[in-house]
């Protein structure tokens, strides 16, 4: 990924992160944090990572920001001095549930340690054998 695209990428979550909370009025967004964006190199599209405070309300919510993604993509266009404003998917942020995967699957896989193991003994500065 080159660096204008990564700033991009930095740029799209700070002001989305915004407007989602003092611009969009659906009810159905609640609270939303954004954890990432993906853009496309020809600036086509967006990814939109998100994460709900409740996660029985997010396909809710991912409606809600389908519904406000129009609006958005307009704001952004006013706020930002770029040719083209990506179109905006919003997506689940399913990170954690792969990092409490790994967690699970590591813990199966490792020996529990019954007793701490003692550090290896090592001789005292100035001591020889």
């Amino acid at each position: 990924m080159s660096k204008r695209l990564a700033r991009l990428n930095e740029q799209l979550k700070r002001e989305l992160s915004g407007l989602i909370r003092t611009e969009v009025r659906d009810p159905r967004v609640g609270i939303v944090t954004i954890t990432g964006v993906d853009t496309a190199r020809d600036l086509g599209s967006a990814r939109i990572f998100v994460r709900a405070v409740d996660d029985d309300a997010l396909p809710e919510m991912l409606e809600g920001l389908e519904a406000a993604a129009p609006f958005l993509r307009s704001q952004l266009g006013q706020l930002l001095h770029i040719r083209k404003v990506p179109e905006l998917r919003f997506q689940p942020d399913r990170s954690l549930e792969g990092a409490r995967r790994i967690e699970e699957v590591l813990a199966e896989v490792l020996p529990e340690d019954e007793e701490a193991e003692e550090p290896p003994k090592t001789d005292a500065p100035g001591e020889s054998r």
